[in-house]
């Protein structure tokens, strides 16, 4: 048997184990995310490097006949069995497996990597409640594993990995905008961390979409006061994505309807200062000058502090 303490961090493509050389691919696409219009898009395959599970011992013969269930059988045979039929795509069996070392040596150092394998395995089934609930169990047992990273960004890539378009409920973009600001917040110098930041701007360009999609709605309706809000939410919550330019100038429109002249200036004011080149500006300017004022910025109204506190 390959001593315990030669086993790769999770971080490492593959490790030659004696007379094996195995290693599990990390989380992947599956056509599930998308854009501010569909969701955040998948992940690339220059990152799934890092993804990789924990490679397998090397044991000769390890692949007899079938033995009957819930026979005692060495914890090398029931490890590599399951990786194999992991990587066959045999993920029902896979599971069991993993789960069978920890039942059946469960202080082994073997049982640690199961219990992030069993996770892994779920996520590959695309039984992302079921990954979540094996990682969260992985990290209240082994809080200080090394491979505890892991199981912290596999749970954010199970809730991103379920982002739906803006057109419908948002709750798993916020659960994937949460998870991956942990991964972020406690790994910050990990290659978890640094696809997590990539991953957390097209989450919060998401959720500003949504806002945006809410926004437009109350806007054609003439419900202008629910619009405002909708739109202020994302200058505010979030002014560095890609909706904050549009969101100013139906915040300049709807302002404008209500009779409010000075915020509606002041929002083309703030647009044109920030995003000077921005058709949203050339629209915003020309909505004002049909409608009489001119963008013009007042010190006292929201935006202007806000933005000011921004940049």
């Amino acid at each position: 048997d390959v001593p315990i303490h030669h086993l790769p961090q999770i971080s490492q493509p593959s490790v030659k184990l004696g007379l094996r050389c195995v290693g599990a691919p990390g989380p992947r696409s599956r056509g599930r995310g998308a854009t501010h219009d569909s969701g955040p898009d998948p992940m690339l395959p220059a990152q799934r490097g890092f993804l990789v599970a924990i490679a397998v011992a090397a044991v000769a013969g390890c692949g007899g006949a079938a033995e009957p269930d819930y026979v005692e059988r060495p914890v090398h045979e029931f490890y590599n069995q399951a990786l194999d039929q992991l990587l066959d795509g045999d993920f029902v069996n896979a599971a069991e497996n993993f789960d069978e070392v920890e039942r059946q040596h469960p202080y082994s150092a073997w049982a640690i990597k199961a219990k992030l394998m069993t996770a892994f395995t779920h996520y590959s089934a695309n039984r992302y409640e079921e990954a979540i609930l094996a990682a969260e169990r992985y990290i209240d047992l082994h809080p200080g594993n090394r491979d505890v990273a892991y199981a912290y960004y596999l749970i954010a890539i199970c809730h991103y990995e379920q982002i739906v378009d803006v057109g419908r409920d948002q709750e798993a973009t916020r659960l994937a905008l949460a998870s991956l600001e942990e991964v972020v917040r406690r790994f910050p110098a990990t290659d978890y961390a640094r696809d997590a930041r990539l991953k957390i701007d097209l989450a919060r360009d998401h959720l500003a979409g949504k806002e945006m999609d809410v926004g437009r709605y109350y806007l054609k309706r003439g419900r202008y006061a629910a619009a405002i809000n909708r739109f202020r939410t994302v200058v505010e919550s979030y002014p560095t994505t890609s909706h904050a330019a549009e969101a100013l100038h139906r915040l300049a429109e709807s302002y404008l309807a209500l009779g409010i002249e000075d915020e509606a200036e002041t929002a083309a004011a703030v647009l044109g200062h920030n995003y000077p080149r921005s058709a949203w500006y050339a629209d915003s300017y020309r909505l004002l000058r049909g409608g009489g004022p001119e963008p013009g910025e007042d010190g006292r109204s929201w935006m202007r502090r806000m933005w000011d506190g921004l940049f």
